[in-house]
Formats: structure tokens, sequence, C-alpha cells
């Protein structure tokens, strides 16, 4: 099953939604308007098992900020408290997004710590395949002395994350922790990450074994890790690790799960630490920078091209991000760009979700149908069939140009139906692009 960072927040987005159609329904808005729609949105993020706490004081001060006379004598007073309500969830997530502490000098050493059964092995393997793509020489370090084969589990995530992997045995946790920043000087590996030992619950031994680790390591990162779809049950964990360990940051497991999504909207908040990371997926990649103006847009259901972008460019080389924007400049997008860019959004990965996003981000205005592999596979099939003419100048696409095609590729003329009209689709999406100039600079 595919990662879908958005399903966390799909139920609450949609309610968002629905707030904002009606508020940018008229004109004008009363007072009584304004109190009906905080009232909504208060009951939406209760529902979406946001932290009571955190939801008082959200509507507290959005509500002020919204019945201001700038919003009441506005032309277009819906827009402003949609921008507000967007300036307002963006700080309450941790406003910009919190880079990683890197040591001053070499390694730098990430400590690990979280309860038993929330992703943290799993994490550090991500973490550490995200790092070494950015250049760092990264180790992991087995240091669960409990779990059974968590060691091994270890070795098989740093294999698939292509990091090396310090084994220490299973004798004393911190000993194997400083024993492992030996390895990385005398190895020339500068990033350390050490994955500790979780419990089923939090108890005074496990603290105590953590305590010392940090003692002895000094980390440059204490990163909690935190199962979203457990709610308010990771708020409390996070506070009590926070107040026994004093973390740096969180990393958010498990987004993509059918969770409401009120952890990530709690644990900032509740902490006062930055969520760092977000696990989007089973696989190795499924790692996201937490970017709380990202996550807001995405919550209320207004797309997230930044993200889609900084994808795009860790696939597509910087000669042929020129040439695709020169093309979408140019508004001279063919179905042969479509075709060869094909392999260049599998890389990106989950299609749904970058369709969602960019639909999102024009305001909606352009709807997209699913997109799977095997419908991939299928249009690639149908291009593929076409002449360079037919690929260039779709619209000489008739009849029996279409016959043809079909029987090529093995498809139907429906099936060549809807590559063409998704074609067009994604046409008036690079006009859009290429006609927003703001938009295109952020590709470079």
């Amino acid at each position: 099953m595919r990662a879908r960072l958005d399903l966390a927040f799909s139920s609450l987005s949609e309610k968002f939604k629905h707030i904002f159609a009606k508020l940018t329904r008229s004109g004008k808005l009363t007072v009584l308007e304004i109190k009906t729609a905080m009232r909504e949105i208060k009951l939406a993020l209760l529902e979406a098992d946001v932290n009571i706490a955190v939801v008082k004081d959200f509507i507290a001060k959005t509500t002020e900020k919204c019945s201001g006379e700038t919003v009441m004598k506005s032309l277009t007073p819906g827009q402003q408290i949609i921008k507000i309500v967007h300036e307002e969830m963006t700080a309450l997530l941790g406003g910009d997004n919190a880079k990683l502490n890197i040591a001053p000098k070499p390694p730098t050493i990430i400590m690990m710590v979280g309860l038993q059964g929330a992703g943290k092995t799993t994490f550090c393997g991500k973490l550490g395949q995200l790092l070494k793509g950015q250049g760092k020489r990264v180790l992991l370090v087995a240091d669960d002395i409990y779990r059974p084969a968590a060691i091994e589990q270890l070795k098989v995530v740093a294999k698939q994350a292509g990091v090396a992997c310090y084994d220490g045995g299973n004798k004393d946790a911190v000993k194997i922790a400083k024993d492992s920043i030996k390895h990385a000087l005398s190895n020339n590996l500068d990033t350390v990450i050490i994955d500790t030992a979780g419990r089923l619950h939090i108890d005074e031994n496990l603290m105590q074994e953590l305590v010392a680790i940090k003692k002895a390591v000094n980390p440059a990162e204490l990163l909690l890790t935190v199962d979203a779809m457990t709610g308010q049950d990771a708020v409390n964990v996070a506070t009590e690790f926070n107040q026994q360990l004093d973390i740096t940051g969180v990393v958010l497991t498990k987004l993509d799960g059918d969770t409401r999504g009120g952890a990530a909207m709690s644990i900032r908040y509740v902490t006062g630490k930055p969520i760092k990371y977000s696990g989007v997926g089973e696989k190795m990649g499924d790692i996201e920078p937490f970017h709380p103006d990202r996550i807001a847009r995405r919550i209320l259901g207004m797309g997230d091209v930044l993200s889609i972008i900084e994808k795009a460019q860790a696939v597509v080389d910087e000669s042929e991000m020129k040439r695709m924007e020169e093309t979408f400049r140019r508004n001279a997008f063919t179905l042969e760009d479509f075709l060869q860019q094909y392999d260049n959004l599998a890389k990106m990965g989950n299609l749904d979700d970058i369709l969602e996003n960019l639909g999102g981000a024009m305001g909606g205005k352009i709807k997209f149908g699913k997109l799977d592999e095997a419908a991939m596979a299928r249009n690639k099939a149908i291009i593929q069939s076409m002449t360079m003419e037919e690929r260039v100048n779709p619209d000489i696409i008739k009849s029996s140009r279409k016959q043809r095609i079909a029987a090529g590729s093995g498809t139907s003329i429906q099936a060549i139906n809807q590559l063409l009209k998704q074609f067009e689709q994604g046409k008036l999406l690079m006009k859009q692009f290429g006609g927003n100039g703001k938009m295109m600079r952020r590709f470079r």
C-alpha cells in the first residue's frame, strides 16, 4: 500500500474546505458568521484528537485576529480569515522548519529514543539514508540490548539504507554507545545514529539508562520517535520523555496511517520542541522534513507545491529541469514530454499525492483522476504507439488514428480518450505554472 501522508489529515481537511467554502460564498461577514466558523473549526480540531488546551489557545488567537477591523472591512473577508487560519496553524505546528543540529566537530551524534513499537529502528535507517544522500558518512549503532533480534533488525535496516552498522554485542548499552563513537572516528564516519532500547511503557530503568547514555556521548540531537497513530497518548509520551531527557526534537512515524492528525498538531505546543521529520510510508525513502507551513496547507486543503518541487529536484538533473522550465514558459508541453516525465514521476513517490497536492495548490480548479502504476504503464504504451507527429500535435489524433494506436498498444479507444483528457488537464496546469514567474523561480 502506497504512503499517503494526507490520509492523516483527510477528514480534517474536508471539514476545513466546507467551512472555508461558506466563508467565501458571500461578500461581507457578520460577527455571528465568524463566531459560527470558529465554533466549527473548534469542533473539527477536537474530533481530530487535538489536545483541548491546544484547541482553546488556537481558537482564541484566531478569533481575535479574525474579528479585527482589517477583516471586517475587507472586500474579501473570507479570504482574509483563511489567511489568518493558515498563519495560526503554521505557528501552532512550529513556524519554521527545524533543521538538524550538526556538531561543530565530527561526529554528529543523534540519539534516538522512544517506546517499543513506535518504529524507531526503521526510522534510524530512513534518517541514515536521507543523510547519506546529503553527503554524510553514517553509522547506525545497535544499542537495544534487550529486545530479541533488535540488533539483527538494525543490521538489515542499515543494509537497506546503504550505511554502516556497529554491533557492540549485548552487554552494556552505555559502553556500546561510547565505543561506537571511537569506531566512527577511526573509520572516518561523521554521523552516528544510536538506536536505543525502547519499552512497552515508560519505566524508571529505561529513563535511567537513557540519561546515562546521553551523559556519556553528549548528542547533538536527542530525537523522540512517536507513533502518530496513538493520538493523545503520543502527546503524553512526548511530555514524559521531554521532562526526563530534555529532548531536542520529535520525529513522527506512521503519519501515512489512518490517524486523525491530532498528535502532529499537539506535540509542538505541549512540549515546546519542534517536529523535525515525519515517516510517511514503509520504504526507506518514505521520510520527509517537517515543514509546518506546508503541513498547514495540506490540513487546510491548499496543496503543497514546494514539497513536490523538492522531490522533482531530487530525481531530475539540472539540465532536464531547465528544459522543463522552458517548456512550461512556452506552453509547449507535448505528449513526448508527457512520456519522458512518467519515469520521473514514478521516482517522486505516490502519484495520487503529487496530483492532489498540485490540484489543491491551484485552488482546486484542476481535478485529476486516479493515476496508478498500471494506468501509467498503459499510458506509456499508448504514447509509444503514436508517431512523433502525433506526440507533438495530438490534435490530429482522430478516429482512424485512435484505432491504429489502440491496436498497437493493446488498449482501447476509451483508454486513449482518457489519456488525451489527462494530457489537456496537464497542459492547463503547465500553463498556470508558466504564467507565474514566482512559481517558476521556485524550481531553481
